[in-house]
């Protein structure tokens, strides 16, 4: 595959996932250009993104729409060579953050320790639990009812050690692509292995579901580890908000 189908396959695996999971609570809008997700009581996805090179005559529309829904964030994808992303920057908004846009080719399944349990959120309890230790990782609430609205559609594993909760994992496929998205440990529990072996899990899974490519957005935190593996760049995502 060639690096401008996997940029394409990356962003649309995000999206996807961001407007299937609000779609159930009714909270997926599209305007025009402009599509966003915005999920009451939960820090995610509360989205708003479009899919070509935007400029100064979008910004109206853009800053209309954030204003009626507080909190959005707006994902730049470093994809179109225009610069434009300045147009935020001379525009009130400021980078919450940035990620790095991340491909594996999938060959070979890795051998996995065994130490920790996966268990996919399928009932309120462990989507209450899921819920509990997401923002411990994340610092940010996604809330139960997102789980719960979306069993079917979204893979969420809670994954523990010796019956203890210690983090999380969302798998999300489109096509032939296999999105590894939220994985998180809690804090106490950091720097003992357990992110690089819930990365090889989730490698497995896309690999044991047909998967040619898995794919991420990486935090300078995970980002050796992806890595290590095996993953390769492909473009940068630079988070805004407005100020």
């Amino acid at each position: 595959m060639n690096h401008t189908n996997l940029i394409k396959n990356n962003i649309d695996n995000l999206t996807t996932l961001w407007k299937t999971v609000a779609t159930p609570l009714l909270s997926y809008h599209q305007n025009g250009f402009l599509e966003f997700s915005q999920i009451r009581n939960s820090g995610w996805p509360n989205r708003l993104w479009f899919r070509e090179d935007i400029n100064e005559e979008n910004l109206p529309q853009i800053l209309e729409t954030i204003e009626k829904n507080p909190g959005l964030v707006v994902p730049y994808w470093d994809i179109f060579g225009s610069n434009s992303n300045e147009i935020f920057e001379k525009n009130r908004f400021t980078i919450r953050n940035q990620l790095v846009a991340m491909a594996l080719k999938l060959e070979k399944k890795f051998t996995l320790e065994n130490n920790l349990n996966f268990k996919r959120v399928l009932d309120e309890e462990d989507a209450e639990t899921w819920s509990d230790i997401y923002p411990l990782s994340f610092n940010y609430v996604i809330s139960k009812e997102t789980l719960v609205s979306n069993y079917q559609n979204v893979k969420f594993y809670l994954v523990h050690l010796n019956e203890k909760p210690l983090g999380t994992l969302t798998l999300f496929q489109t096509e032939k692509i296999m999105g590894i998205h939220g994985v998180g440990i809690i804090p106490e529990m950091r720097k003992q292995g357990f992110a690089e072996e819930i990365m090889k899990f989730a490698v497995n899974e896309a690999i044991d579901a047909g998967c040619e490519y898995a794919q991420l957005q990486a935090s300078d935190l995970g980002k050796g580890i992806y890595t290590r593996l095996g993953f390769e760049d492909l473009f940068l995502i630079k988070n805004y908000v407005l100020a």
